[in-house]
C-alpha cells in the first residue's frame, strides 16, 4: 500500500519559506496533482517527498512509514524530471536497465523486465538507438520507462510534459492516464497548467504563496473555491468577481444584484466590508428584458461555444454561450445569473463566505 501522508511540512531557504505546514493525504493508486504558479513551493514539496530536500519541520509518511530524514535510496520512490535526464553515453536499453544494474539483478530478469517495460509503453523498436536522436515524445517515454523498470511504490513527476510541443503535450498526458490506469501506481505529478491538473488528477492540491489553499477532487475545486486565487486559478475562462458597490453594512442579511437575492449567512452578519459575487462563465445566461445589463465588448469563436466579454456596472465579465447564439460586439443585453452556482467572497480575506453551494444560504429573490 503506498498511501502517502504529508503532516504540517515545512521549508525553509534561510529568510526564505518555500512551504508553509502543509498537510494532505495521497491515497494508494491516485494520481495526484500539485497545482500552481511558478514559485508557490509545489516542486519544493515534491523533492521533499522524493527525498531529494530534507524539510525544516513536519512528517513525511509512505505506506505507513515516516521517512522525512531518510535519503532518496531508502524510500523507493521514483522521480521523472521535465527535461527526461537520460544518459547520453548510452543507448535506449541501458538506460532503461540502469537502475536494476545497479541493483544487482541477474542478467535474464533484467532481460524480461526491460521487454516488459518497453512493451508496454511501445519503445521496443528503439531499444538499441542512442538517446540522442530520439523525438521529444520518444525520449519522454525512456524516461518513463527507466522510472517504471523498478516497480517502486510510488512515482514523482515534476512537469514531465513541460518540453513537449502543445499538441504532443495532449496526446502524452492521455497515455499517461492510461498508464496510471494499468499500474495503479500512486502517482504524484506537479504542473502550473489547471487544464491539465483537472483532465488527468483524481485529487487536486492547490498552491500559493508556499501554502494550500484548497485540497479536493476536480470538480469539488471547480465548483467550489474556498478562495478567489482558486476560483481564478481553475478555469478558462476563470471565474468573473463583481463586485457590490458600497460594501455590506453590519447587520445585512442578503445583497442583490440582477434581481438575485444572495442571503448572508447569520454566523456572517456580522462582517463589515466588501463583497465580491464569483460566477462561472458558463453560468450566465443573456436576456432581452434583464434590468442588470452589459455592453458586449468582444467575441471569441470557439467553435461549439464562444466566450463573450461584457462591460457591466460591477466591472467586465466574460460570459460563455453556445456558438449559435447571434452576439455581436456593441449589443447591449440582459443578463441572468444561475443563483444556484454563485460564490461570494469577503473582499479583505479573500475566502469564500459560502462555502457549500445549495445548501439554503442562497436563495432566489
Amino acid at each position: 500500500m503506498a498511501q502517502i501522508i504529508i503532516k504540517n511540512l515545512r521549508k525553509d531557504f534561510g529568510d526564505f519559506t518555500a512551504v508553509k505546514e502543509s498537510s494532505f493525504t495521497i491515497e494508494d493508486g491516485e494520481f495526484f496533482m500539485l497545482l500552481g504558479p511558478s514559485g508557490c513551493g509545489k516542486t519544493t514539496t515534491l523533492r521533499m517527498i522524493a527525498g531529494l530536500e530534507l524539510p525544516t519541520s513536519g512528517e513525511i509518511y509512505l505506506d505507513g512509514e515516516e521517512i522525512s530524514q531518510r535519503p532518496p535510496s531508502q524510500r523507493d520512490i521514483a522521480f521523472v524530471f521535465q527535461m527526461f535526464a537520460l544518459y547520453p553515453h548510452m543507448n535506449v536499453r541501458k538506460n532503461i536497465q540502469y537502475p536494476l544494474v545497479s541493483q544487482g539483478m541477474q542478467r535474464a530478469d533484467i532481460k524480461a523486465k526491460v521487454a516488459e517495460v518497453s512493451n508496454i509503453l511501445g519503445i521496443t523498436d528503439i531499444l538499441d538507438r542512442p538517446t540522442g536522436g530520439l523525438s521529444g515524445g520518444d525520449r519522454q517515454r525512456v524516461a518513463l520507462a527507466r522510472a517504471i523498470v523498478r516497480d517502486p511504490k510510488a512515482f514523482m513527476m515534476d512537469e514531465p510534459l513541460g518540453a513537449l510541443d502543445a499538441e504532443f503535450r495532449e496526446h502524452m498526458s492521455e497515455e499517461l492516464r492510461v498508464l496510471h490506469d494499468r499500474m495503479k501506481a500512486t502517482t504524484v505529478y506537479v504542473t502550473h497548467d489547471q487544464l491539465e491538473a483537472m483532465q488527468m488528477g483524481d485529487k487536486i492540491v492547490v498552491m500559493n504563496n508556499a501554502v494550500v489553499e484548497q485540497f479536493g477532487e476536480p470538480q469539488e475545486i471547480y465548483d467550489k473555491p474556498v478562495t478567489m486565487f482558486v476560483a481564478d486559478f481553475i478555469g478558462s475562462p476563470s471565474m468573473n468577481f463583481l463586485r457590490f458597490e458600497g460594501g455590506v453594512q453590519k447587520g445585512d442579511n442578503s445583497v442583490t444584484l440582477s434581481g438575485v437575492n444572495l442571503a448572508v449567512p447569520k454566523q456572517l452578519q456580522d462582517i463589515q466590508g466588501d463583497l465580491v459575487f464569483g460566477v462561472r462563465p458558463e453560468h450566465i445566461s443573456f436576456t432581452d428584458d434583464g434590468t442588470y445589463r452589459g455592453l458586449v465588448l468582444a467575441v471569441e469563436y470557439l467553435g461549439t461555444t464562444q466566450i463573450v466579454t461584457l462591460d457591466t456596472p460591477n466591472g467586465d465579465l466574460k460570459a460563455r454561450l453556445n456558438s449559435s447564439q447571434v452576439i455581436n460586439v456593441g449589443d447591449r443585453v440582459g443578463l441572468n445569473f444561475n443563483p444556484a452556482t454563485i460564490t461570494l467572497f469577503h473582499e479583505q480575506s479573500g475566502r469564500a463566505i459560502v462555502s457549500e453551494l445549495n445548501s439554503g444560504v442562497l436563495a432566489n429573490g
